[in-house]
Order: structure tokens, then C-alpha cells, then sequence
């Protein structure tokens, strides 16, 4: 008999994750306001997201929530504002007043009772009411203090919104105080906040299972999109995905942000192709980043064995390696050493390694960084602390953290080896990086694409956690796309070297 499609179900949502996080906030900004001798006086005061239409009409996109507010309230609904109340700890939901003909079409109108119960917040009032609710719970003389959040995402260079609302005029603001703390906070994770991380790992290495096994010559990238898509979603009640889908196979491979609006996952597999899908899901605001590589066909031939190893290879000596106080920069260097070592181990690249080092090789087969935080953004905030500086060596500037690692931080460990025209050309044409490159053997790999292998990581007290839970080893790989099971019995009937016994 068949197995089921899935072994997981939707795990309960506990509210009191955002407890713990409000908690977890308020101590910090308390802690921060008395080392500057300052009064713990005061509101955190977010604005959640608001509902967007496309462009013009009145198609409304479907919402999800500003990440800030959704990690310190939880709310799933559009246009409500938050505040904690510094003095007391408490928490206040300010939710829209919503028109008559809101029941007609969107359903019923809950009473703010239906909030406070469901969101576990000290108490809920209506957005109109903000200016005066505030005002009135404030116990001190002048303007009561409002901590807004403004400060730079170091991922998307981009700032966060600041709350706004009729009557802000009536406060004081400090906009500088509030971002760093939270995302600070968003950093090191609890274990309820860890749960849902690994649910979303869970349920997504289940769908990369689904789809190596239904990957064949002649079909669609994008019927890869769909199939992992459907899992995540029928299974595992996982309506949002992390991030944009990357179905790449063949060339596409060594796109490293494949699956855009111009380059949409739409290409025919073909025999010989390597596929390289980076696809995470999203549960409650928490998400997954898997990235799993392999022959389209379900055999690996020598040369996709040799790139894949060199990849596995680095990806396993990182996570080999971290534990806390371990230096991200080392573990990016860490990987791209082990990479050029197999490289040259398969005559692709001659001479000494350390020499390709400092030469900056490794960044011309991995030019993105080797990891990022995961949380409730695939990019999770923090990885440059306020002041810190980012590195601006080839390759290394691309990296998404400098940091060293603390227990429970979240870290996503992605090394790759790609094989670009725009990299490989200038660096087989440069007078200093042209003696590395044993050009014949590299030609073999024109129109190779690449191969990147993910997994998200916690770090523990002594060492990590691998939360992806996919094969990895070729002959996983093989036995798996050959209709093994996953994870593999040890009564397989399939070899190490993944053919049949």
C-alpha cells in the first residue's frame, strides 16, 4: 500500500509566543533606558501593515502582515496599530473601525473582545482612539513618549515605517531607540519561535521530497513551482511561501535569483539538466529556506558528482563547525576553500589554494554570501549591527552577516559552486587570477549552471541543529528519485553508491 502524501498536519498557533516576545522586547528597551539613565516611561508604538490593491483597481493583494508587528502581536489582519506600555508592561491593539457593509461582503464584524481574547493583549480600543487612549494612560507631566521604529534593513538597504495617525503631533517621538532593541530581539530565537521554524522545514522538506521524486525529462519548471507549492499548502496549511519560488534547471541553474517576472520558471527540463530549487515555506509568519540540487534524469554523471561534492562537502564542514563564538566571515571562507580544494582535486583549477584565497577565487564559483538569518523574513534582520562594518573584499561583501554565533540564532548555510560567463570570462582573462584556471576542463562545463545546497541551522549551546531534514548524499539522492523511501531504511535495497544492491 501506498504511503500517505504527508505525515504532518498544521501544529496549533500558540499566542503565547507573542507574549514572550513583548516580554523579551520590554526588558531590553527598560534595560537600554536605565544604563542612559532615562525615565522607563513611555510607549512602543508600531503600525501594522495595511491592505494594498494592484495598482489602480480594486483587486486587493492578498495581506500579510508587517513583520515588526507580527512579531510582537501576532495579528494577521490588516490596519491595526500596537503599543506596549513601557511603565507596565502591557499591551494595547488599536483595531479599524470597520464600515456596515464590511459584514455584507468580508464577513462578520468581530467585537474587540474577539480581539483581546485571540491576540492575548491587555486590552483593545479602536484606531480613532489611539491619541486619547494614550494620553490617558500616560502618568507623567508634558507630552507622553512615543518609541516609533525607524532604522535600516542591512538586507534590502530599505528603512522601516515609522507609525503615523492623526494626532502624532500631540506626542513626543524618539526615532531612534526602538529598531536596533527589536531587532535585536528578532535575532535570537525562542523555543516557541524555533517550533515554528522547524514546521516550516518540515513540511517543506517533505514537498523537496515530493518533487525530486515526480522530477522527469520533458516537464515544466513551474510544475516543480506547483507541486511544491500544493504540498505546503494542502498539508500543511501554509498559505504564504517565504520567498518567490526558484525552480531552475540547466543554465538557469547559475542564475542565483531565478524565477522572477522575466525569467519565470518556465523552461522544459531536458536530459543531462541539473535542477537547483530553492523553495521555503511559511507557517504563521515563520519561515523555511531549502535549497536541494540533482540530475534532472535521477543519475548523477561525473562531472554533476564532482560540483555536487565539492558543494555537500563545504556545506558539511560549516555546519561541522559552528557552535557560538564562531566567526560567519571564517564560515563563508570555511566553504569557499573546500570548494576550490575539490576543484582542484577535479583539475579544474591548478595551484595553491591559499594562493586562489587571497587572490579571491572562491567568489568568482560562489558570489553570494554563504547564509542568512531566518525568522519570520526569509533575510531576517540583524546581521550588521549598528556601527559594524561590512566587509568590501569580492565576495565577501556579499555577505548577509559579519557576526559571530550565539545560541539560537537561526542561520541558513547555502554554499554553492556556479559556473557564470560574467564572473568566469573576466577572472580566465585577468593577468592575476588567468594562471588558476585550467581553461580546457572548465569548457567542459559551459552551460553547466550551477548547484547550491541549503539547510536552516540553530545554533546551540555546543554546536547547531540541522532543521532540514532532505537527502543530500548522492545515493540518497538516486535512491529516492529511483522511489526509495525518505528517510532511507537501512534495509534499503539501495546501495551507497545509489544503484541498486
Amino acid at each position: 500500500m501506498a504511503p500517505p502524501p504527508s505525515s504532518l498536519s498544521p501544529p496549533k498557533i500558540p499566542m503565547e509566543l507573542h507574549e514572550i516576545n513583548r516580554a523579551k522586547l520590554t526588558k531590553s528597551l527598560r534595560d537600554h533606558l536605565s544604563l542612559s539613565s532615562r525615565p522607563l516611561k513611555g510607549f512602543v508604538f508600531l503600525q501594522g501593515g495595511e491592505e494594498q490593491t494592484r495598482y489602480c483597481t480594486d483587486h486587493a493583494e492578498l495581506f500579510r502582515q508587517e513583520s515588526y508587528f507580527a512579531y510582537l502581536f501576532g495579528v494577521k489582519e490588516p490596519d491595526f496599530y500596537g503599543a506596549i506600555d513601557i511603565e507596565t508592561g502591557e499591551s494595547i491593539l488599536f483595531a479599524p473601525r470597520l464600515p456596515e457593509d464590511y459584514a455584507v461582503w468580508l464577513g462578520e464584524i468581530k467585537p474587540l473582545s474577539f480581539f483581546k481574547e485571540r491576540y492575548m493583549v491587555s486590552m483593545v480600543f479602536y484606531t480613532d482612539e489611539s491619541a486619547t487612549v494614550l494620553h490617558d494612560r500616560f502618568q507623567g507631566s508634558g507630552k507622553p513618549l512615543l518609541f516609533l521604529l525607524h532604522g535600516l534593513n542591512t538586507d534590502s538597504n530599505k528603512f522601516s515605517k515609522p507609525a503615523d495617525f492623526e494626532g502624532i503631533e500631540k506626542f513626543k517621538t524618539d526615532m531612534s531607540t526602538l529598531h536596533p532593541i527589536l531587532t535585536e530581539c528578532r535575532v535570537i530565537k525562542s523555543e516557541m519561535e524555533v517550533a515554528l521554524i522547524q514546521f516550516a522545514n518540515d513540511i517543506s522538506s517533505e514537498a523537496h521530497v515530493e518533487v525530486m521524486r515526480k522530477t522527469k525529462v520533458g516537464t515544466k519548471e513551474y510544475q516543480l513551482e506547483s507541486m511544491f507549492l500544493h504540498h505546503t499548502y494542502m498539508y500543511g496549511g501554509c498559505r504564504h511561501c517565504s520567498y518567490t519560488c526558484i525552480c531552475a534547471t540547466g543554465e538557469n541553474s547559475s542564475v542565483l535569483h531565478y524565477g522572477h517576472a522575466a525569467a519565470p520558471n518556465d523552461r522544459t527540463l531536458q536530459d543531462g539538466d541539473m535542477a537547483l530549487l530553492d523553495m521555503g515555506a511559511e507557517y504563521h509568519f515563520y519561515g523555511s529556506d531549502i535549497t536541494c540540487s540533482f540530475p534532472v534524469n535521477g543519475k548523477f554523471t561525473s562531472d554533476q558528482g564532482l560540483v555536487y561534492n565539492a558543494v555537500l562537502g563545504a556545506h558539511d564542514a560549516v555546519i561541522s563547525s559552528m557552535k557560538p563564538g564562531v566567526s560567519w566571515v571564517d564560515m563563508h571562507k570555511l566553504a569557499e576553500k573546500i570548494i576550490l580544494e575539490s576543484l582542484k582535486k577535479g583539475c579544474l583549477l591548478v595551484g595553491e589554494v591559499d594562493d586562489m584565497m587571497v587572490e579571491r577565487l572562491g567568489a568568482v564559483f560562489m558570489p553570494h554570501g554563504l547564509g542568512h538569518f531566518l525568522g519570520i523574513d526569509t533575510h531576517d534582520p540583524g546581521g550588521y549591527l549598528k556601527g559594524a562594518t561590512r566587509p568590501s573584499t569580492s565576495g565577501l561583501k556579499a555577505l548577509r552577516t559579519s557576526r559571530e554565533l550565539q545560541e539560537g540564532m537561526v542561520i541558513t548555510v547555502e554554499p554553492g559552486c556556479y559556473f557564470i560567463n560574467a564572473l568566469l570570462i573576466p577572472a580566465m582573462e585577468s593577468s592575476s587570477a588567468s594562471k588558476f584556471f585550467n581553461c580546457e576542463e572548465i569548457g567542459r562545463f559551459k552551460g553547466f549552471g550551477g548547484v547550491r545546497i541549503e539547510s536552516d541551522v540553530l545554533v546551540t549551546t555546543d554546536g547547531c541543529v540541522n532543521m532540514t531534514k532532505v537527502p543530500r548524499k548522492t545515493c540518497e539522492i538516486e535512491a529516492v528519485m529511483a522511489g526509495g523511501p525518505w528517510p532511507l531504511k537501512k534495509s534499503s535495497n539501495y546501495s551507497e553508491n545509489g544503484g541498486e544492491s
